[in-house]
């Protein structure tokens, strides 16, 4: 609070006080009173103009500065209330009373909100499981029964499959914590799931699938860590490349503090304009603009939920020849990642 922005704002009540102190002299003079008491009157009319206006901008400038500094060092602005005190002058306890109703009715808004997308989020999630059911059901009848279904709707189902996992694990991953257990896990029983899901897609785009991972473990969420595998691998079949060898490698690292799972392919590749967003929502680059696959939504995900998880997940790749994911595991402690 400056003071000359203070004295500035006290303009009209410092007008008043002059005129009214030129009437007092004029008043004083009609009825010849002596030059030294009106010197005297002046002098003191003066000093308590001088004080009150002094009390009240320092009471003000204390709580003022203080909102201020408050407010500008709180990340969540908010909490301003929780942190100061209340004024101790009139207009002050209006303004803080003000912020407090403000904030009340702020408050119970959001909760009103929260509640709401909660309920949604609910019976979206009751709807996927719902849908789920005869999804899983033409899955497996597809695979008991291949040679007798169209190939087309076949790759259909398995794409509705993907997206209906897709929604399921974007809406469960805003309340991660009460979805997801930590515990030791096998990396070597997450792939052959994966591989195994995969496995139809692999043969009919004959994408070779090399794994070199031997016993190791790692403290993760298996079905969180399953469905980020699986939109890596669906990535990698996606975006192959025609007339060569297709393969995906998974391959794995270990050291003092963490574990690494690769897992790279020789497909198109990314461009270096694109790589910096591919884990954005809905980025799809260019590769998802050409062949009018991707919704950008599986790696958005899978950077959402490894982030959940205390994983790190990177991206290495090379237009027009190789596409690496890298996903470190901490040890011990799920939550200490460099």
């Amino acid at each position: 609070m400056k003071l000359k922005e203070y004295l500035f704002d006290k303009l009209p009540q410092t007008i008043v006080f002059i005129l009214g102190y030129i009437v007092t002299i004029l008043f004083l003079k009609a009825f010849k009173v002596a030059k030294p008491l009106i010197l005297a009157i002046s002098f003191v009319f003066g000093v308590m103009y001088t004080a009150i206006i002094t009390i009240d901008y320092l009471r003000k400038q204390k709580f003022y500065n203080n909102l201020v500094q408050t407010v500008e060092g709180l990340d969540k602005k908010y909490l301003v209330l929780e942190m100061i005190n209340q004024p101790n002058f009139y207009e002050g306890k209006i303004f803080y009373q003000t912020l407090y109703e403000i904030n009340k009715s702020m408050i119970e808004n959001v909760k009103e909100y929260s509640l709401s997308i909660a309920d949604f989020k609910e019976y979206v999630e009751i709807w996927i499981h719902e849908v789920k059911i005869p999804i899983s059901s033409l899955v497996l009848l597809n695979h008991n029964h291949q040679n007798s279904l169209d190939s087309k709707y076949v790759k259909q189902i398995r794409k509705l499959d993907n997206y209906i996992d897709q929604i399921l694990y974007y809406v469960r991953s805003e309340n991660a914590e009460k979805d997801y257990i930590i515990k030791e896990t096998s990396l070597n029983d997450i792939i052959k799931n994966v591989a195994l899901k995969n496995k139809d897609d692999l043969l009919e785009n004959n994408v070779d699938l090399i794994v070199d991972v031997s016993d190791e473990k790692v403290l993760t969420d298996s079905k969180w860590l399953e469905f980020i595998l699986n939109q890596i691998i669906n990535n990698s079949i996606k975006y192959k490349r025609d007339n060569i060898g297709s393969y995906i490698k998974i391959k794995v690292c270990e050291n003092t503090n963490s574990v690494k799972l690769f897992i790279e392919d020789n497909g198109i590749g990314i461009s270096k304009n694109d790589l910096p967003q591919v884990f954005d929502k809905c980025f799809t680059g260019e590769n998802g603009r050409e062949k009018s696959k991707s919704t950008g939504m599986g790696l958005y995900i899978a950077k959402k939920l490894c982030v959940k998880l205390g994983h790190r997940i990177e991206i290495e790749s090379e237009a027009g020849s190789f596409t690496r994911v890298v996903i470190t595991f901490g040890k011990n402690d799920f939550c200490k990642m460099d």
